[in-house]
């Protein structure tokens, strides 16, 4: 569960911006939009292979940008 601490005399828009920010960094938005249908496992194991292969493309990138 994700938890902010107010401060005394924090604005409630700046609480709200703070809770925001932490959920958004703890993914639970993402969390619940991917929940919200059914998944099967072999959808399951593509998206996390994409995710797998984005990965490794960029590291690559990033690794000849440097010169290795």
């Amino acid at each position: 569960m994700t938890e902010v601490l107010i401060k005394e005399g924090e604005s409630f828009d700046q609480a709200l911006k703070k809770f925001t920010r932490k959920v958004q960094q703890d993914g639970l938005l993402s969390e619940a939009k991917r929940r919200q249908h059914y998944e099967p496992p072999s959808v399951k194991r593509k998206r996390k292979a994409d995710a797998r292969e984005r990965k490794a493309r960029k590291a690559r990138a990033k690794a000849a940008a440097m010169g290795y």
